[in-house]
């Protein structure tokens, strides 16, 4: 058998009485109580001789001799008075007065006598409901989180919207609030905040059929939202939606949500929200997780370094690309390329040679500038390493507007001939007219150009409707061949008429004499035979 230390000083508890009279009915006299127990004589002698009538007197009595709390009454009646006289949680009411005061004479216990004294005194009178539930099998860490949202008003008027979660095996637990309703982006802000709190990501997460995340369910049929599903799929969580009317399955968060409002909100008020997300940022560290848990009898702040050990890292998310989080730092080389997994990916070419901010998830790579902190690019993730991968866009020149650059081109030659066709030219690829642009720059604007040739090339060009600047860029070239006497590269081969009998040189024909053929054939002829 196990025992238990006592003091005489120690308060009376029940199971020390058992414990001596079960003693007694084994035929243990006082002083060998008393040495078992390690206990003063005289407060086993006086255990000794009590039945179960004397020792619940002797206990009440006790109990109302025990007031070390009564300078604090006046506080206990207003918490109580401005919640309706509901039931609150002891360890609120401790922790509320512990927050206010400081130190406590006393502990919870002491705390619990009091108030137990005044409701027999009736002083005060509670207001009590009572809810009975099936306790499920524990998990083991990193399998489960549940998570569920809540309400609460406070009397300030400031109306409060709950995150919660909790992690099932070590009953470690995260609250945030918001001052309006939930979108569904939100609630993924806020796991996401909540598994780096957490210190990874669990196997399963148990929520309600909630329609931020759930569309529809028919027979087991889940459908999410989009982003939801996303979401869940990016991090590779695995779903348990709550069937309708099947509370006990995620009892935890239930029991979380409830904590929240009576051991936490229904002591406070706050008019702002960052004052009350600060608050229960202390109040989880002291109270939440720092206290011993009635479901596994240990404190959830230790048990929180073992389940971290089993949980999955956090993954970088699509949802917080925007955030500092996860990025880093990369080197862009001289043809404005960065290599991530084994692959390259293309920059603008005005990031050559200078350092950029990469984001990677499961299948997108976003690049940001490392000063301004905008995105430059996003990139699908190649699934073959080496491979070069590139946008047409960083081919092209992005700093000037299309309208800036087709002024640029317009005001490169200053003939009508030019005007027309330029006009021409961005009517018919309007699509495209920086490429355009771009292309008339790279042949007419760095070279020493002909303006008569190109007058020619001109008229060629609207004559025959050809008005891209590549084509006139070889029509000029032609033109200026022509013009230096020299022949086109693709001359024109004449074919000769069968009846031609013009002048020629003797080709040499080597012959053969007759007898060689003869003597082939005579040869031939013995084999056969």
């Amino acid at each position: 058998m196990v025992l238990e230390n006592f003091t005489g000083a120690e308060m009376i508890r029940e199971k020390m009485y058992k414990q001596i009279q079960d003693f007694k009915r084994q035929g243990y006299s006082k002083k060998e109580i008393a040495a078992v127990l390690a206990m003063d004589p005289k407060t086993v002698a006086k255990y000794y001789l009590m039945d179960e009538r004397d020792f619940r007197s002797f206990r009440q009595q006790h109990m109302f001799r025990d007031k070390m709390l009564e300078e604090y009454e006046k506080d206990i009646l207003e918490v109580y008075e401005k919640n309706e006289f509901r039931k609150l949680n002891m360890s609120s009411v401790y922790d509320y007065l512990e927050e206010r005061y400081g130190s406590l004479p006393g502990n919870e216990q002491t705390l619990r006598n009091y108030i137990s004294y005044l409701i027999q005194t009736d002083k005060m009178k509670l207001e009590e409901k009572i809810r009975t539930y099936t306790k499920v099998p524990e998990l083991p860490y990193a399998r489960q989180m549940q998570l569920d949202f809540g309400q609460y008003r406070l009397r300030s008027g400031l109306k409060l919207f709950i995150f919660a979660s909790v992690l099932s095996a070590s009953r470690y637990k995260y609250v945030i609030f918001q001052d309006h309703p939930f979108k569904t982006r939100e609630v993924i802000h806020h796991l996401l905040n909540c598994f780096d709190y957490f210190g990874g990501v669990p196997e399963e997460m148990v929520i309600d059929q909630d329609n931020l995340m759930v569309v529809s369910e028919n027979a087991g049929d889940i459908i999410y939202t989009d982003d939801f599903k996303y979401f869940i799929e990016e991090q590779e969580i695995r779903m348990y939606v709550c069937r309708v009317a099947d509370p006990e399955t995620k009892g935890k968060i239930e029991n979380l949500i409830k904590y929240s409002k009576s051991n936490f909100l229904s002591i406070r008020d706050f008019t702002a929200l960052d004052e009350a997300n600060e608050s229960v940022g202390t109040w989880l560290k002291r109270r939440a997780n720092g206290k011993i848990s009635q479901a596994t009898k240990q404190i959830p702040a230790l048990l929180i370094e073992y389940e971290r050990k089993h949980l999955r890292p956090v993954r970088n998310s699509i949802f917080r690309k925007d955030s500092l989080i996860g990025r880093e730092e990369r080197n862009v080389n001289e043809k404005a390329c960065i290599s991530v997994e084994a692959c390259g990916y293309q920059l603008p070419l005005k990031y050559r040679n200078k350092t950029v901010e990469i984001y990677v998830t499961k299948q997108k790579l976003f690049v940001f500038d490392l000063y301004t902190g905008e995105e430059i690019v996003d990139y699908e993730l190649s699934p073959i390493p080496g491979r070069i991968v590139c946008k047409r866009e960083h081919r092209r020149e992005m700093e000037k507007t299309a309208r800036e650059l087709k002024a640029l081109v317009r005001d490169m030659f200053e003939g009508e001939n030019w005007k027309r066709f330029t006009e021409t030219n961005f009517k018919a690829f309007s699509r495209y007219v920086r490429d355009q642009c771009l292309e008339a720059k790279k042949y007419f604007m760095a070279k020493d150009i002909d303006i008569e040739i190109l007058e020619q090339a001109l008229e060629y060009c609207l004559e025959n409707d050809t008005p891209s600047f590549a084509n006139l860029n070889d029509t000029y070239t032609y033109f200026k061949r022509e013009s230096d006497g020299s022949k086109n590269t693709l001359q024109e081969i004449e074919t000769l008429a069968r009846e031609y009998q013009g002048p020629h040189e003797p080709l040499d024909v080597s012959k053969r004499n007759i007898s060689v053929y003869r003597e082939l054939i005579s040869e031939r002829e013995r084999v056969v035979t």
